[in-house]
């Protein structure tokens, strides 16, 4: 009879810990999906997107192939943008103030990043002044705000084409000085990993909503 009631309550406490195990288990596992929940990006709506300064296009469009060379001199393609997320910016090396400061924040947005999202994203610098920007100056012009940081010259017709494409303006302005500047946009351009014009970053940019609605765009591609 003992035996009996020890087998019961030993099958008992077998029991009891096996619930104890399974609401475990099952707390864990709710939470293990919170936190992964929470360190996702949040995905928001082309109006929050907007209003955080970033325009997604409603259809990414096409690039057309330019033939242009690569800050390390070798020869550089707009289809080698496939693959990977690009954050394309137009300027020049000469340039005083907005250049720089783009390319600041562009460093601080790519600190930012998570280790994951950063492995496939790149910074583009793609001069409007390729007479001065020849590959070896680009290289260490870039390299000062970033080692991982890339830059393209080549010629000039063609990187007026490759900018038409993204709808970024520039133009030589003549100084009193026979030098010359060159006027052009701020926005910085998001190629997807299929090579398209995806979206555009405007100025005055901030890293902190670059991060979000970038993060929001890469959750909710399916190309």
């Amino acid at each position: 009879m003992k035996n009996t009631i020890g087998e019961a309550t030993a099958r008992q406490k077998r029991g009891i810990w096996i619930t104890v195990a399974i609401l475990v288990l099952f707390i864990v596992a709710v939470l293990a999906g919170f936190l992964h929940k929470l360190n996702q990006p949040r995905v928001i709506s082309d109006s929050e997107l907007r209003l955080n300064g970033t325009v997604k296009l409603q259809r990414a469009r096409i690039i057309d192939n330019f033939r242009l060379i690569s800050d390390t001199g070798d020869t550089w393609h707009t289809e080698n943008l496939t693959g990977r997320w690009t954050l394309v910016f137009f300027g020049f090396t000469h340039c005083p103030d907005i250049c720089p400061t783009t390319l600041s924040t562009l460093n601080r947005f790519y600190q930012m990043l998570d280790e994951t999202a950063r492995a496939d994203t790149d910074i583009l610098l793609v001069t409007v002044d390729p007479s001065r920007d020849k590959p070896e100056v680009l290289h260490q012009y870039v390299n000062y705000f970033n080692k991982d940081f890339r830059g393209v010259t080549g010629d000039f017709i063609e990187i007026k084409r490759f900018a038409s494409q993204l709808n970024v303006p520039f133009n030589k302005v003549v100084l009193e000085d026979d030098n010359y500047t060159v006027d052009h946009g701020s926005q910085v351009v998001l190629i997807n990993p299929l090579g398209h014009y995806h979206a555009f970053f405007k100025a005055p940019l901030d890293p902190s909503k670059m991060k979000l609605t970038y993060g929001s765009i890469r959750t909710t591609f399916n190309g």
